[in-house]
């Protein structure tokens, strides 16, 4: 492997953890003034891990990509089910393992959620991010890629009310409007009535131009 790419992986890999630090963090914070011993018992009751033969239940913590388990395991969760189901880092889910080794998922535990507005950019990794003030949110690409979203796109985000996270899931895209869309709207409401005079949007001179309908109008 060349130095070049050691490089590469080894941030890869310090990002990782990093986003694996912030999503611990946020889980301790949750918890309120409590001491790390007592945390960790009470999230050991609340979380199971438990086999019937038929499947087995796991429950854990959404990190904004995947699940991690009460086992400590990382369990892979779908980019499409994660972008359409709206998971924000922190959810609580249950994951059932069928005999066939199909994995199914299901939200027990929503973590309070509020909503933020903030513009997609794509950095230097081809990764996207949306900036809300001074802070940045990962976001997954199969959600930008659900709602067409480009660089520049604002967008409404769903994160945690704590705001501790470094993912956040996408509530919708508004995007600019299209100038020629502007003309054609503009262009189907003189021909509604042509006593009426309208006026088309000029995207290059940002002015408005009269527009008659029909022959000039004669002089009185």
């Amino acid at each position: 492997m060349s130095s070049s790419n050691k490089l590469s992986t080894a941030f890869e890999l310090l990002r990782d953890a990093e986003d694996k630090i912030a999503t611990a963090r946020h889980l301790l914070q949750s918890a309120g003034d409590v001491g790390l011993e007592e945390t960790t018992t009470r999230t050991r009751r609340q979380f199971n891990v438990g086999s019937t033969g038929e499947h087995s239940v796991v429950e854990g913590i959404f990190d904004g990509q995947s699940m991690i388990g009460a086992d400590k395991k990382i369990y892979p969760i779908p980019a499409n089910y994660a972008s359409k189901s709206k998971l924000v880092e922190g959810d609580t889910l249950k994951l059932t393992i069928v005999e066939d080794g199909s994995f199914i998922y299901k939200q027990i535990g929503p973590i309070d959620r509020k909503t933020v507005r903030g513009l997609l950019a794509r950095d230097e990794r081809g990764e996207y991010r949306v900036s809300v003030g001074a802070k940045n949110y990962r976001v997954l690409l199969a959600s930008v890629t659900y709602f067409k979203g480009l660089p520049g796109d604002e967008i409404t985000l769903v994160i945690p009310s704590s705001g501790s996270a470094t993912w956040a899931a996408i509530e919708n895209i508004i995007k600019p409007a299209d100038d020629s869309r502007l003309v054609e709207l503009a262009h189907q409401a003189a021909q509604q009535n042509d006593d009426v005079t309208a006026t088309e949007y000029d995207a290059d001179n940002e002015r408005a131009i009269p527009v008659t309908n029909g022959e000039d109008s004669e002089t009185q």
